[in-house]
């Protein structure tokens, strides 16, 4: 998804990971795709939903988090194209066949994910600072909740999946902070423990599940530091790609559906 390039409050580490990661979530993503919606028993594609298609969400929220922490001065507006994005994508998306009579794709599961990161930080600040009363706190804490509960009967990867973006932010902030005392290590590992165990709900199978987990683990040794050894990508992804590649994928395999008989909506 989009991002702009500015400066934020943490110090920035080198993104150039996100080069990478936005090519193996692209590859991994319209696999998982291929094979979910157009790929029939002979192609034998079966394994694909539960092995390489599980690295993309955790991948695309994680690297949601890391811009809107250090490549963004203004969250919201970020997520405001990642809406956009979202919104051409949904006619294509909704005629895939699937259960759900509608369902939100995933932009909006990040854009909803990176707003709430971006209060939690802001809420953190806050409360860093003092800044904050407990009356206040908990009226905005209810606010959030209960959006979070409605919404996640709406989007994709539901309850589960919106709270993978603020988690990360939450753990990616308490790495790059670092510190060497045994608190500050403490605080660390304690930061990492909720989207570690978000991830390992997010699906049925022990495969799936295995790889969102270390899939996630790979986004937050970056934060502990790896990212310092990670080389530019040899080929940098064109923006105009990382812009259309979502909802354009989406309409090639509506077409193709279309053209089947196959789609959700003929």
């Amino acid at each position: 998804m989009p991002h702009t390039a500015a400066a934020s409050s943490l110090a920035r580490p080198s993104s150039a990971w996100t080069g990478w990661g936005q090519w193996l979530a692209l590859i991994t993503m319209t696999l998982d795709h291929v094979a979910r919606y157009l790929a029939t028993d002979s192609w034998g594609m079966g394994w694909v939903d539960s092995s390489v298609g599980r690295i993309a969400f955790p991948l695309f929220a994680g690297m949601v988090a890391w811009h809107g922490l250090f490549n963004t001065r203004d969250p919201v507006r970020y997520a405001r194209r990642t809406l956009v994005i979202g919104l051409i994508a949904q006619l294509p998306y909704q005629l895939m066949p699937r259960e759900a009579l509608f369902q939100l794709n995933i932009c909006f599961t990040l854009t909803l994910g990176l707003l709430a990161g971006a209060w939690l930080m802001q809420l953190t600040r806050r409360m860093e600072d003092q800044q904050l009363g407990y009356p206040r706190l908990a009226l905005e804490t209810l606010g959030v909740a209960c959006a979070w509960y409605i919404a996640g009967f709406w989007v994709e990867y539901g309850h589960e999946g919106l709270l993978l973006v603020p988690f990360f932010m939450l753990a990616v902030r308490q790495l790059h902070r670092g510190g060497n005392s045994m608190l500050e290590r403490l605080e660390a590992v304690a930061a990492c423990l909720p989207i570690l165990a978000i991830a390992g709900m997010m699906n049925s199978s022990d495969m799936a599940k295995s790889i969102t987990v270390a899939t996630t683990f790979s986004v937050l040794l970056m934060a502990s530091g790896v990212h310092r050894m990670v080389p530019e990508a040899t080929i940098k992804m064109p923006r105009r790609l990382w812009l259309a590649w979502y909802p354009g994928h989406f309409a090639v395999i509506a077409a193709i559906l279309l053209w089947t008989g196959n789609a959700a909506y003929p």
